[in-house]
C-alpha cells in the first residue's frame, strides 16, 4: 500500500473529486432514503412512493455516472504502475470487471428498479427476501460487484490511483452496508410483526 502512495498525488484536484464523489454517493442515498422513510416528503411531493423511488433512483444513477467519470479522470491524470502495465494485468482486470458486471446486472434483475433503489424505504416492500443468484452466492452483490468493476477498471489502466480509489469504494460501501443492513431488516421485521397481529 505504501508503494502505491508513491505513485499517487493525493493532492491532485481530480483525485480529490473522485474521493468526494465516491464517499458522497452512498451518504446521499442513505440520508435521503431514511428521511423519506421518516417523513414521506418525497412521496407527497411527487404524488406517490413509486414515483419518488424512481426519482431517487434516477438521481443515484446520474451520481454514479459522475462518480465513474471522476474515477476515470483521476486515473488518467496520474502515472501508471509499470508492473501492472502488461497483458496479464489487463486481462485479469477485464475478467474481474466482467464478474463485477455480472453481479451488478444480475442483482438489478433479481431486485428490479424499485428493489435496487431502496423501495423498501418508500414503503414498497418485497414479498420475500431475494435468495436467487447472485444473492445465493454473496451478500450485497450489487456493492461487491460495483467494487469489482472499479478494481478491474483500475487494473486495466495499470493505475495505482485507481487501486487506491477502489479501496475508497470498498470502504464507502462497507460503511453503507453497516447502516443499510440493520435498518432494512428492521423495516421487514415490522412488516412481519404487523402481519402477525392482523
Amino acid at each position: 500500500m505504501a508503494r502505491l502512495f508513491g505513485y499517487v498525488d493525493v493532492t491532485d484536484v481530480g483525485f480529490a473529486a473522485a474521493v468526494l464523489s465516491i464517499a458522497f454517493n452512498p451518504l446521499f442515498w442513505n440520508v435521503v432514503a431514511r428521511w423519506e422513510h421518516k417523513t414521506r416528503a418525497l412521496s407527497r411531493a411527487v404524488g406517490s412512493p413509486r414515483a419518488a423511488c424512481y426519482c431517487l433512483g434516477t438521481v443515484i444513477l446520474l451520481l454514479n455516472c459522475v462518480r465513474s467519470h471522476c474515477f476515470t479522470e483521476a486515473m488518467k491524470s496520474q502515472p501508471k504502475l509499470e508492473g501492472l502495465d502488461c497483458r496479464w494485468a489487463y486481462f485479469l482486470g477485464l475478467a474481474i470487471l466482467a464478474v463485477g458486471t455480472l453481479f451488478v446486472i444480475s442483482s438489478f434483475l433479481a431486485l428490479g428498479f424499485i428493489g435496487t433503489f431502496l423501495g423498501d424505504y418508500f414503503g414498497i416492500l418485497m414479498e420475500a427476501k431475494v435468495t436467487s443468484f447472485p444473492f445465493s452466492v454473496l451478500d450485497n452483490p450489487m456493492y461487491w460487484g460495483s467494487t469489482a468493476v472499479y478494481l478491474g477498471w483500475a487494473l486495466m489502466h495499470a493505475s495505482p490511483a485507481g487501486l487506491l480509489l477502489t479501496a475508497v469504494v470498498a470502504i464507502s460501501y462497507t460503511i453503507a452496508m453497516l447502516y443499510e443492513g440493520p435498518f432494512t431488516e428492521e423495516i421487514y421485521r415490522r412488516k412481519q410483526k404487523a402481519a402477525k397481529s392482523k
